[in-house]
């Protein structure tokens, strides 16, 4: 994106890259929760998984908004970045409890 000084086109693809990635977290999330069952550790610490959700939505909003204003679409990679750097303690307490 930077060697394109954050062209629409290169934007919009980095942002398919991180939807497929969030879709490929979102299944084996669910896959899992299906595996062990609804009412296991694993989906209890889940819960609804708000994280990964709210990331596939947001590279779903921010894809087509980088060809009318790529640095706004940037922005919101960024913002679902700071999203996953907040540690999320459910796992660590589900298991500890």
């Amino acid at each position: 994106m930077g060697e394109n000084h954050f062209a629409a086109l290169p934007v919009a693809l980095y942002g398919v890259v991180l939807l497929l990635a969030a879709i490929a977290y979102f299944t084996l999330t669910r896959t899992l929760v299906f595996h062990h069952g609804q009412d296991s550790t694993l989906a209890t610490a889940l819960g609804r998984n708000f994280k990964g959700k709210l990331s596939v939505l947001t590279y779903a909003v921010a894809i087509p908004l980088a060809f009318a204003i790529p640095w706004l679409a940037c922005a919101l990679y960024v913002l679902v970045a700071v999203l996953w750097l907040i540690p999320d303690r459910r796992i660590e307490k589900a298991l500890n409890s």
